[in-house]
């Protein structure tokens, strides 16, 4: 593994398969860590009765922020649950983190349940093809991300991108954008 500031805080994505739930519930107890579960609204049914519930948007998946030793600490007070998601790269394996410009952005946009968004896959879209955008104003004010039409929708998305992890796609009114240079 790469040991290069193992002890700064940042964004690590972790796995908690199928106990998204107990990790929410562990993590935000006393002594637990700074986390964030993307989670949108949900229509299920339990025993013939339809109703809307918040569930997790990307399944197993936790960002958890803190210092790899903080982490590591943790799991060991019994919160094996958790697991590193690890990048095997040509240097040797790595741990997946995001930045945190790029988590502020994406936590600004999942964290409005109100708001229709979509969760697409890494492959799914070209970033490329869109213009980078600034947000000024409205509930996503100072969010970054690329300003672009999404296939299947009608009008173009903000996108905001967790890189290799996820793409987030809301719909935004093109007079609170700012072209970014």
């Amino acid at each position: 593994m790469k040991n290069d500031n193992l002890d700064t805080v940042r964004w690590y994505v972790m796995r908690a398969y199928k106990n998204e739930k107990k990790a929410e519930e562990v993590l935000s107890a006393p002594g637990g860590l700074e986390f964030f579960i993307a989670k949108q609204y949900a229509v299920r049914e339990y025993h013939g009765v339809k109703s809307k519930h918040l569930v997790p948007a990307i399944p197993g998946l936790v960002f958890v922020h803190a210092g790899h030793d903080q982490i590591v600490d943790f799991k060991q007070r019994g919160n094996n649950f958790l697991q590193f998601v690890i990048l095997k790269k040509s240097s040797g394996p790595e741990y997946l983190t995001v930045p945190d410009s790029q988590m502020d952005n994406f936590i600004k946009v999942a964290s409005r349940y109100d708001i229709e968004t979509a969760y697409l896959l890494p492959d799914e879209v070209d970033l490329s093809a869109g213009t980078r955008v600034r947000i000024l104003g409205g509930p996503f004010n100072g969010v970054e991300g690329v300003f672009m039409r999404v296939s299947g929708k009608r009008n173009r998305r903000l996108l905001v991108q967790l890189e290799g992890i996820t793409t987030l796609a809301t719909e935004i009114s093109p007079e609170l954008i700012e072209v970014i240079r």
